[in-house]
Order: C-alpha cells, then structure tokens, then sequence
C-alpha cells in the first residue's frame, strides 16, 4: 500500500532514515569489495599448482572481476531472497544507480519521458540520468509505491518534475491512461522506455506452467507492445522509443525459457519498429544487458543462487544499474544517436555476456 503523507516532519525524518539506511547497505557494499580484493590478492600469491587445481573445471568460475569504471563496484553479491514483485528497498546490499561521475550537459533538455519499470533497478538508473540531462519523467509501475517515490525524489533533485503512475503493463486501457496522464500532466511525449520485465526460472519446460508463461509473455512483449502502441499517436519526428532486451535474447538461458524467448521477441520487435517508424523520424533501439544487480533476480532465485549472480560473466561479477543508464542516454539523445536506429546494443560486460 501506498504510504499516506503525514506532514513534513515525518517526511523529513523518514527521508534521513531511508538515507541512514542506504549509506548502510553501501557501506556493506563497500566493505564486501574490500573482502574481495583481499581474496583476489590471496588467491594470485597461491603456487602455480594451486592455480591450476583451481581452474581444472571450473576456470570461468574462478577468475577474479574486473573493475574497468571510475569506481569499484560490488562483486560480492548477498544471499538473500526477495518476495515478489521484489522491492529494492529491502536488498541488503544497495544497487547503486546514482551515477556520481556522470555530468549531464542538456542532451535531453526539455524532453518527456516515459519510462516503465521506472521504480527500481535499470528503470531507476535510467530516470534518474534522464533527469540530469533535463528531462521529466513518468515511471510507470506496479505496485512497488516505496520504491517509486525514491526514485521521484532523486528526479525531483536532479531538478526535474516526476509523475508516478502505478498499474499493469498487461492492460492495454492502463498503458493508454499512463500516456494520457504523462501528456495532461507534461504537455508531450519525446521518449518512451520500455523496461517493466517479469522473470522466472525453471528448470525444465514442463515446469513453467501456463500461468507463468502468460505472465511473461504478456508482461515482457505484450507490455512492450501496448505501451509503444499508446505512445506514438502523441510522438513527434525526433523522438524515439527504447527497449530493454537482454543478453538471453541474443544467447538464450536454460532456465530462463519463456523470458529469453520473449527477449529475443524484443530485439525483433524493436528492429521491425525501426523499419515501420523510419519516415516518420521516429528512431527505435534497444539495449540488451548482461546480469544487472536489481531486485529482478532476489525476487526468482534461493539466497544462495542469488549470491553467485554474475559470477559466470565475463567481468566475474555483475553490473550496477549506473553501469547500463547512459547507454539509455545515448540512444534517447537526438545528440549523439539521431543516426542510430534499429540497433540492440550490447552493455553485457564483454562478447560473451
């Protein structure tokens, strides 16, 4: 349930509780990434024979992550379980989504943006850089209110406005109305990012049940599909449409059968879009990430899977959302990417993902 607005004091002191509580989960962060690269250092003093032992079957496994930004980034992951929809809020470690290094410079000054799944994880990281280039921002989401008005405060601080829309992406009438609102509410329409994702694991086909396979077909697609539909009536030559897709849809994932085949449906999607938008200067994109660090994964897997995420991608580790916005950034800018159209750019870390 959405929290109800008791007056500014309480405002305030929850804002500094929340605040305490986030420099806490970094701190824990950052003390993790100290524990790691003691590790990393221990096990590279080893005997060449013990190196050896440790790759015999297991080499991917093994090697230490790369840290290639401006910052160390987590590597060691919590074991920890998410209820769904998975709020991020109550991960005890913080994805980081603030993007301290990134200064914007108005490459998205005066634009309106939609985005979906805008409460947590990418959809956060996204908005919050979108902002800081100037523009306002709807997040659309589904019931994650605690989430949705942390991320409106952080637009609202990069000294945008932010309108927070919550409902399901499945209702073809719900992704006409967030569109109605964000244009009533805006004035225009200028970026549409469809990021809302449902995901679930199993381990055979016979074990995604019918249920499950509407959820994420209709989440994932169908959502995609609808909200894009809504938006273009109010879309003008110049502006464009983001999807996120996923390194799934460009290798597949044994255990992530319907969600890799509605990823691959999304990189498709967005690519026959650009095509039919072309001449109407409508540009269409999509960015396909490897393991992100966001409540998506908490809320599917066991602790235990979930503190050895990323640990088989290239970089040995997973992404932070911060590492993945500005690739939003470049393909909402009419700036750098007004010849971009049609594209599933890769941000997976490596070839491999």
């Amino acid at each position: 349930m959405a929290k109800k607005n008791n007056g500014n004091a309480d405002a305030a002191a929850n804002s500094g509780t929340a605040q305490g509580e986030r420099a806490a989960r970094e701190q824990r962060g950052l003390q993790q990434d100290t524990d790691a690269k003691e590790a990393r250092q221990q096990q590279q003093a080893g005997s060449g024979s013990q190196q050896q032992s440790q790759q015999k079957g297991s080499q991917k496994q093994q090697k230490p992550a790369v840290q290639a930004g401006t910052r160390e980034q987590p590597e060691q992951l919590p074991a920890q379980h998410l209820e769904k929809p998975g709020n991020e809020h109550e991960l005890e470690l913080a994805p980081r989504f603030l993007a301290p290094d990134y200064a914007g410079s108005g490459k998205l000054e005066g634009k309106v943006a939609i985005v979906t799944g805008g409460d947590s994880g990418i959809g956060r990281a996204v908005s919050v850089l979108f902002a800081r280039e100037g523009a306002d921002v709807a997040i659309v989401y589904l019931n994650e209110h605690e989430d949705a008005e942390e991320t409106k405060r952080h637009v609202e601080e990069e000294g945008r406005r932010c309108l927070v829309l919550p409902g399901d992406v499945k209702s073809v009438r719900f992704c006409e109305q967030a569109v109605e609102a964000t244009v009533k509410t805006f004035g225009r329409l200028d970026i549409l990012v469809n990021n809302a994702a449902f995901q679930e694991h199993g381990a055979t086909l016979e074990d995604i049940s019918e249920e499950q396979f509407q959820e994420t077909l209709q989440t994932n697609i169908g959502g995609y599909f609808h909200m894009a539909r809504a938006a273009l009536p109010y879309m003008e030559e110049g502006a464009c449409i983001i999807n996120c897709g996923s390194e799934t849809g460009i290798f597949g994932s044994k255990e992530l059968l319907d969600y890799s085949a509605t990823k691959g449906a999304i990189h498709a999607f967005t690519k026959s879009l650009a095509s039919n938008l072309l001449e109407r200067g409508i540009r269409v994109n999509a960015v396909a990430p490897g393991p992100v660090w966001t409540p998506l994964n908490p809320a599917d897997r066991d602790a235990q899977k979930v503190s050895q995420f990323g640990k088989h991608s290239d970089m040995g580790r997973p992404a932070q959302p911060e590492e993945i916005s500005p690739a939003f950034v470049f393909l909402a800018s009419p700036v750098t990417a007004s010849y971009v159209n049609g594209v599933i750019l890769p941000v997976m870390g490596g070839p491999r993902g």
